[in-house]
């Protein structure tokens, strides 16, 4: 087994108020995530999961093929950003996830996806 390509992933977060309506219970967030492929070989996203939390504890767990309708062929040294948003029931919530990649090698492997916050700017939870 070869040793898994070293993909880093950073994800900022935006609150999107002209989407949101607290009185409904809907919290809208955009999320911009960087891929960054720093290992010598190209890797291909093949699928994605994602876990989304909010402070009721209700989950929704996301599953399907790329992302936005893409499977990105990142190049060594290259990244791949995204933007792509969650709906939640309350201020607060949290995600964190997975992608499944295939390196040019042809091992399949999980890129980690770190636990980010959702909430609005300037809110205290």
């Amino acid at each position: 087994m070869n040793k898994q390509p070293d993909i880093q992933i950073g994800v900022k977060t935006r609150y999107l108020l002209e989407q949101s309506d607290p009185e409904e219970d809907r919290y809208v967030f955009a999320y911009t995530v960087e891929i960054c492929n720093r290992s010598d070989e190209a890797v291909k996203l093949l699928n994605r999961y994602w876990h989304i939390t909010d402070d009721n504890e209700k989950v929704e767990e996301i599953r399907g093929a790329g992302v936005i309708g893409q499977q990105p062929e990142i190049l060594p040294g290259q990244s791949f950003h995204y933007t792509s948003g969650a709906v939640i029931e309350t201020q607060f919530g949290g995600m964190h996830g997975d992608y499944e990649m295939l390196s040019a090698s042809g091992e399949k492997f999980t890129a980690q996806i770190p636990p980010f916050l959702l909430a609005p700017p300037l809110a205290v939870h």
